[in-house]
């Protein structure tokens, strides 16, 4: 944050206006300390206070401005973008969609202040049609919390900032220490998990190819927001599986013919889920590697969801 200061004074507002504006579009650049430290550079003169407050608040809501009207335009997809950060993006879209119908509007209060969510509400108030004086007025509310406490705390505690600041130097090699050590535990852990997955129930995976080959296949979709969309295409002749509700439809899945399950998550992560829960129920499933874009890719059929087959998520409209 020091280096924030000294920046502000070459750079200007452009530096603060830059960091917050990143941050509202989602990618890793911490604008709460960017904030922070415009208060600080303010209390000690290098910047007007309301400009400084005034740019910080204009950034921002630019960026959700622009994430709204492309949640308007583009629906679920950006949502999908979005949530790629995470194993199984379609689940993210489907839990941050029900989470945010039931409190979204206040949650567009309070946002700012949650990792993750902070990114996402703009996109999931445009997709689920939150009229646009609402998420001005809610979003704008938001932002002035978030910008003001931050500023304010950063202006009124600028010298203590300094002397923490100086401190830090002191025992900077100790944080290094500490912080390494945490890297190497944490890699550790992803190892561990990595080694338990390839521990469990084998799944076995076919390629476009494979299935081209098959002569009694039944295709099932189990894609968690695959349905939600208009024009959503999935493979010719599949089935929907609904995954949050797989426990009803044990009975009904064939036990003679083979049995092959796609989505389009990271690794395929929901269809490898089902196969190994269909596996403890004595129902043998393959997946489609590569999930429906391999599918694509290989030039094989597909058709459009049917019209009564799409599963319209809530909206606010």
């Amino acid at each position: 944050m020091e280096a924030f200061v000294l920046a502000a004074a070459h750079y200007g507002y452009s530096l603060l206006f830059a960091a917050v504006l990143a941050e509202s579009l989602g990618f890793p650049v911490p604008a709460a300390i960017a904030v922070l430290a415009g208060g600080a550079a303010a209390a000690q003169g290098v910047m007007v206070p309301w400009r400084a407050l005034g740019t910080g608040v204009g950034a921002m809501l630019i960026g959700d401005n622009i994430l709204f009207f492309l949640g308007r335009k583009t629906g679920w997809w950006l949502l999908g973008v979005l949530c790629r950060i995470a194993l199984n993006p379609e689940s993210c879209v489907a839990k941050a969609a029900e989470s945010f119908y039931r409190r979204g509007r206040v949650l567009l209060i309070f946002a700012k202040f949650l990792p993750g969510l902070n990114t996402m509400a703009p996109p999931l108030a445009g997709s689920m049609g939150l009229p646009l004086i609402q998420f001005w007025a809610l979003d704008s509310l938001g932002i002035l919390i978030y910008i003001g406490a931050y500023f304010g705390v950063g202006f009124i505690f600028s010298d203590m900032l300094g002397t923490v600041l100086r401190g830090y130097s002191a025992v900077g090699s100790v944080i290094s220490w500490v912080l390494g050590i945490a890297i190497v535990i944490w890699l550790a852990n992803r190892v561990r998990l990595w080694m338990q997955t390839g521990a469990r129930q084998p799944v076995k995976m076919l390629t476009p190819a494979d299935v081209a080959k098959l002569q009694d296949v039944v295709i099932y979709d189990v894609r968690s927001h695959g349905y939600h969309d208009e024009g959503t295409l999935r493979i010719q002749g599949s089935l929907r599986l609904e995954p949050n509700a797989l426990s009803l439809t044990f009975e009904a899945l064939p036990r003679s013919s083979q049995i092959l399950l796609y989505c389009t998550c990271i690794r395929e992560a929901t269809a490898v889920k089902i196969a190994r829960q269909l596996g403890a129920q004595g129902i043998k499933a393959a997946v489609l590697k590569g999930g429906l874009d391999a599918w694509k890719k290989a030039s094989m059929p597909v058709e459009p969801v049917p019209a009564d087959e799409v599963v319209h998520l809530p909206r606010f409209a």
